[in-house]
């Protein structure tokens, strides 16, 4: 999965590690090329849409909440616009044939069975991430040929959920 910060044109990837369910950070791209990677780490809240983040050993919190394909976030008194480039979402290219976690979560529901055609758009299952529900949507009209994980099962991010055919 890639972002995009702001208005900015590049392009981040990075290597997330969930631990107890902690994330930190292990490695950041932009563009393909690796950038110093900064000592951050995300836990759950328990006010909802509020997250607990670490960057170089300072407690902070974060509000955050997604509205389309953009999430904001809200830290240290400034407000990040973060768009997420997933299969599915829009200004992404294709990616053929599968469909991917975009950070480590479980599988709450399932729409869709296997041999079932979809449409462009469709939604075909939601996970939770972070106390945050994500809509996994059909990235072109097909039909469902592979469904790898059931509802309840744990997967990490990057892990593909969705084979999508013609």
């Amino acid at each position: 999965m890639e972002w995009s910060v702001g208005e900015g044109t590049g392009r981040y990837s990075a290597s997330i590690l969930d631990s107890e369910g902690s994330l930190s950070l292990s490695s950041l791209n932009l563009d393909g090329l690796a950038v110093d990677t900064p000592d951050v780490s995300i836990s759950r809240d328990d006010q909802h849409g509020r997250l607990r983040v670490e960057i170089a050993g300072a407690p902070r919190l974060a509000h955050v909440t997604k509205l389309g394909d953009d999430w904001w976030i809200h830290l240290d008194g400034r407000i990040h616009v973060v768009r997420m480039h997933e299969p599915g979402s829009a200004e992404t290219e294709l990616v053929e044939g599968g469909l991917s976690a975009p950070m480590p979560g479980t599988i709450l529901e399932i729409h869709v069975k296997q041999g079932q055609r979809v449409r462009e758009g469709q939604a075909l299952m939601v996970m939770e991430a972070m106390k945050m529900e994500h809509r996994i949507q059909a990235p072109m009209a097909g039909e469902i040929t592979k469904l790898h994980y059931s509802v309840g099962d744990r997967v990490e991010m990057g892990a593909t959920l969705i084979e999508i055919g013609d």
